[in-house]
């Protein structure tokens, strides 16, 4: 796998793979508005033909560290992310209870959000 570089466009809440300049996948999420802050992922895509090279993964792994950068945990709504995370939790910390349901009533509020 060629290089992977990693672009988060927080505005757009789009966390995007780049292998090459060529698009191979992206996380979309959102910041979660209400206490405590976080990160939502809410669907993880990688391109046709770029399936099976570990994008995906590379791509929660950043999200999980910018996330911890940012000092706010990740609410893994992506059933890809939840599943990251289960297998990877010495570098996907749980969110807190408060944090997972106030996501969940963000995204239900705002089904648009992806």
């Amino acid at each position: 796998m060629a290089e992977l570089k990693m672009r988060d466009d927080r505005a757009n809440g789009r966390l995007e793979a780049f292998e090459d300049d060529i698009h191979v996948g992206v996380i979309v999420y959102f910041v979660l508005e209400a206490e405590p802050h976080a990160l939502v992922a809410v669907h993880t895509v990688v391109e046709d033909g770029h399936e099976g090279k570990g994008i995906a993964g590379a791509l929660v792994r950043e999200f999980y560290t910018i996330a911890a950068g940012a000092g706010v945990p990740v609410v893994p709504l992506c059933p890809y992310a939840a599943k990251w995370a289960a297998r990877h939790p010495d570098e996907a910390p749980v969110a807190p209870s408060d944090a997972v349901r106030a996501a969940k009533l963000q995204l239900k509020a705002t089904p648009g959000l992806w």
